[in-house]
């Protein structure tokens, strides 16, 4: 195994006060986020949302790594650099998303993730465009039926699969078990499914033999599901939260990087202060790998304009800095 790379990496990943961002939407999803502000959406269009971000001076301060969709690899900031060789210069990881996307599972509404066969391949070439970490996506939505030991054993034993190739080519990897806050169901029932979903996924990775201390979990809160009546608060998700991963999470993880999943920008940056609030001894680092609760005050700010670009970008790098404080447990809603 290439150690020294993982280790490397690993250090540059994980550091006190910075975070991940996602900004690996794929077109149909960049799609959506440019129709939002009456955007077209295309190649070009597309880069410029890039470069709104990505170009943000003094995002470094705050973001550590960059999870990038395939389409950006290829493509260039305003001043012809590729965006991963742009990223590497701010002393940003570059990371790229690997899976292919959802597939029905067993003809049923459940979903695994398509992509293991080509994975190797793919590694390799990503790699070479200066890639130093992955990111694999596995979904569970919660109802009366769902989601079934089947699919969480499929799902677990695939992102184990995943993790081991990753490592095997010198690449970090980050496994993504997201529990849907769509439906309306409680935090109990998050609490449980996200409980077995991440005791079955560590038994997976211990399975695979792979290495804990080059992965990084990229986890779901435990929070009510979006329609639920009786949502809980701040302190009850912090709370769930912590009592999971310290049931579940082995403490040779060294990077915790939470998922925003459909939670509006004030929501995740205040979930992830009150857990540094609520415990500063953590056996992990405990941060943030967001993408809509990110970009979203940029985007709208920004609004498809060269004139908003700036405006856009301080709106950007607010955000990410709002959310490093909140890894501090440092965040007050006053600063909003």
């Amino acid at each position: 195994m290439h150690e020294k790379e993982l280790e490397t990496t690993i250090k540059h990943l994980a550091v006190p006060g910075k975070g991940i961002l996602a900004a690996d939407e794929s077109p149909k999803t960049a799609g959506k986020r440019l129709a939002s502000i009456n955007t077209e959406s295309t190649a070009e269009t597309r880069r410029q949302y890039r470069q709104m971000v990505l170009a943000a001076k003094d995002m470094e301060k705050y973001i550590s790594g960059v999870i990038l969709h395939e389409e950006t690899l290829n493509q260039k900031t305003n001043d012809g650099v590729f965006f991963p060789k742009h990223l590497e210069l701010k002393g940003i990881v570059p990371g790229i998303k690997v899976d292919e996307g959802l597939a029905h599972f067993n003809n049923t509404d459940e979903e695994c993730t398509n992509g293991l066969e080509t994975l190797p391949l793919r590694l390799k070439e990503h790699k070479k465009h200066g890639c130093k970490f992955a990111k694999w996506r596995a979904v569970y939505k919660i109802s009366s039926s769902t989601p079934t030991k089947e699919i969480i054993k499929r799902n677990s034993e695939d992102l184990a699969k995943y993790a081991k190739a990753c490592q095997e080519e010198g690449i970090v990897p980050m496994v993504e078990p997201e529990v849907l806050i769509d439906g309306e169901h409680s935090i109990d029932d998050s609490e449980r499914v996200t409980h077995d979903v991440l005791k079955e996924l560590f038994s997976a990775l211990k399975k695979e033999k792979v290495n804990l201390k080059y992965t990084i979990l990229k986890s779901s809160m435990v929070i009510s599901g979006k329609q639920a009546k009786d949502r809980a608060g701040v302190e009850e998700v912090a709370k769930r939260t912590l009592k999971v991963l310290k049931a579940t999470v082995p403490s040779d993880i060294p990077s915790i990087n939470f998922l925003s999943g459909g939670q509006t920008p004030q929501e995740a940056t205040a979930h992830l202060d009150a857990m540094h609030k609520l415990d500063k001894n953590l056996p992990w680092y405990v941060s943030f790998s967001y993408a809509r609760a990110l970009q979203e005050p940029a985007l709208k700010a920004w609004q498809g304009k060269d004139e908003n670009m700036h405006k856009a970008q301080s709106a950007f790098v607010h955000r990410a800095k709002l959310n490093s404080l909140a890894t501090q447990g440092k965040y007050s809603s006053s600063m909003e």
